[in-house]
């Protein structure tokens, strides 16, 4: 038994070891230098074939997935690095893919839509300004002001970028934010001590999968 529990412990402490080095952290809001002028020779999203995929967990317990939306994107690329760039996020098409609907879909869907969380009604988008990026042992890292809600704070996210001819396909490593740095307190063990093992997890995992064309 007692082996179990180390064994048990061991794996718990190894997750929390790979979510957190995933973690992007969070600066004070950057100067953008450049933004998108020629919208016409710029790259735009397709935001009908482009996602971004969240992921979320309680400390002990249920762990839940799903998309959000892009309302609009445009960007441009020089020498394989992103110049300048807009990625507008349309926060009332938060969907969760892993329950059904009549099972708990709706519910959840709601919640994280209301004042606990994203309260979209009152911000009913967010958004990612670039601000630079360079390549970096062959990865492209995007640093720009993420805002969600009324905050904004820079962050810096590893992504690979392929071109082909007039497409673009702009895809991002899972990478973590905590939520707390954007006012997303709901459930925080940081805030609420008496939450303990019903707490849910300042960290939601994010990748994105854009695709555009100039």
């Amino acid at each position: 038994m007692k082996k179990l529990i180390l064994s048990l412990a061991v794996v718990a402490i190894a997750l929390t070891s790979c979510k957190s080095e995933k973690k992007v952290e969070t600066k004070e809001e950057v100067k953008v230098e450049e933004k998108v002028t020629d919208p016409v020779n710029s790259y735009n999203v397709n935001v009908a074939e482009s996602s971004i995929a969240w992921k979320g967990d309680k400390k002990v317990g249920d762990a839940h997935n799903g998309t959000i939306g892009l309302e609009k994107g445009l960007f441009d690329v020089e020498n394989g690095v992103l110049k300048a760039g807009e990625f507008v996020i349309n926060m009332n098409s938060i969907s969760c893919s892993d329950l059904e609907a009549g099972k708990g879909k709706e519910k959840l869907e709601g919640h994280l839509k209301n004042k606990d969380f994203f309260d979209v009604e009152k911000f009913p988008t967010a958004k990612f300004v670039v601000a630079s990026s360079e390549v970096k042992e062959g990865k492209l890292h995007i640093t720009g002001n993420l805002t969600i809600k009324d905050v904004t704070k820079s962050i810096t996210i590893p992504a690979t970028l392929t071109e082909n001819g007039n497409d673009i396909t702009l895809k991002s490593d899972k990478f973590n934010v905590d939520r707390t740095d954007f006012g997303v307190k709901y459930g925080s063990g940081k805030f609420f001590d008496s939450l303990k093992d019903k707490a849910i997890n300042d960290l939601i995992e994010f990748s994105f999968d854009l695709k555009a064309r100039k």
